[in-house]
């Protein structure tokens, strides 16, 4: 883990780069396939068995010897789903067959039903030659036994789990979901719903990040709101930071009730970054406390987002063992020119357009969180002087739809 402070404003880059030294994955667990949709895989799994188990039928219709074809053959029985012929295909015979029955001993091919004119026990086949193969599912093609099926440090999805599923597998080894504590600051913040006095907001931080962490995986406790005064602080840190992460809105930047950095200093959290080279989210202030990883996020919501989803989506992804915890950056195209701001880069809120282009929503400021729910993405602009014209490629963060 990294051991010394970073000072000065830090480049975005480098400071994902600290917040990914410290995130080691956390312990593994045994996931029942029910429970596994979305969690990490913490390590290699392979086939129990070949699969399929035995050669089958990919077809309903006739399994029969491609040499006799075409011809008229002999029905001697049927092979269905679970209930296998048990004798040995002979010269001239054919055997009724659905999709998914074992193919009978001594048939290499399968006729489809609709080739077949089948009357009173016989079978007449009158279409070309059957190659040997033909409509068959060879036993172990598609995995062998011992064959690994899937990685360590993906994402489970439907697939993943079908594919552990169909090898007898009952559960996955999963990383264990990181245990996030969210504290919100801020005297002047009430809940949703309550009645607002003067100079008052609502939390909007708390909902978005309790949002964002379900998506990507965790386990939430709410800490009540901290306001603005040392003990009260010192409450709300105290029991958040027995959890994995700690993530904290507001109180991280130079004003007299910034808090969050003294109070967590004083609770022994060690600060590896605070100021990051970033507009919105400049306050940034990340440490970490034996294992736990602290982020100290600004309190505008637009700031809050921006952050997590550079820095806290990545961690929390790394917590849980992802192959490549790295934000999902694309390329993209302004639809439209866009100042540069000289000293930092900007990460500005954008929709595409009909033509796929990255048009900027209608409010960029880190306050503006409801043009923010007007976007579907990111786009990283690089700092410097003048524009960047329409047509120009820039890195485009999406974010994650509903």
């Amino acid at each position: 883990m990294s051991a010394s402070p970073t000072s000065g404003l830090v480049p975005v880059d480098e400071a994902l780069a600290i917040v990914l030294e410290n995130a080691a994955p956390l312990p593994a667990q045994d996931v029942p396939l029910a429970d596994a949709d979305g969690r990490f895989l913490a390590a290699p799994v392979h086939a129990v068995i070949e699969l399929p188990p035995f050669t089958n039928s990919a077809m309903d219709g006739y399994a029969v010897r491609a040499a006799d074809t075409p011809g008229t053959l002999a029905v001697v029985g049927e092979s269905a789903a679970g209930s296998p012929y048990a004798g040995t295909l002979a010269d001239g015979e054919a055997v009724q067959i659905s999709t998914g029955a074992a193919l009978p001993a001594g048939a290499d091919a399968i006729v489809p039903i609709e080739e077949v004119t089948a009357t009173a026990g016989v079978a007449t086949i009158t279409v070309p030659p059957a190659k040997a193969g033909r409509f068959v599912r060879r036993a172990g093609s598609d995995s062998a036994h011992g064959a690994q099926i899937l990685p360590a440090g993906i994402r489970l999805g439907p697939a993943q789990i079908g594919a552990a599923a169909a090898v007898g597998l009952r559960s996955l080894p999963c990383t264990s979901l990181p245990s996030v504590a969210v504290l919100t600051t801020g005297s002047e913040l009430r809940q949703p719903g309550e009645r607002l006095a003067p100079g008052e907001i609502y939390d909007s931080c708390g909902p978005l990040l309790t949002a964002a962490l379900h998506r990507v995986g965790a386990t939430v406790t709410h800490i009540p709101t901290a306001v603005d005064t040392r003990r009260s602080h010192r409450e709300a840190l105290s029991q958040a930071l027995s959890h994995d992460v700690v993530i904290s809105s507001g109180g991280v930047s130079v004003g007299p009730h910034d808090l969050v950095r003294s109070v967590g200093a004083e609770l022994g959290v060690r600060e590896l970054f605070w100021q990051i080279k970033l507009r919105p989210g400049k306050p940034l202030s990340f440490g970490i406390r034996d294992r736990t990883l602290v982020f100290g996020l600004p309190g505008n919501p637009v700031s809050t987002l921006v952050c997590f989803e550079l820095f806290v989506r990545p961690a929390l992804q790394a917590l849980q063992g992802a192959t490549n915890p790295q934000p999902a950056f694309q390329i993209g195209v302004l639809a439209s020119a866009v100042s540069r701001y000289a000293e930092r880069e900007d990460l500005i809120r954008v929709r595409r357009d009909a033509q796929g282009r990255l048009a900027p929503v209608g409010g960029q400021q880190s306050h503006q969180i409801v043009f923010t729910a007007q976007a579907d993405g990111l786009a990283r602009i690089p700092a410097g002087t003048g524009e960047l014209p329409a047509g120009s490629e820039v890195a485009y963060l999406p974010l994650q739809p509903v």
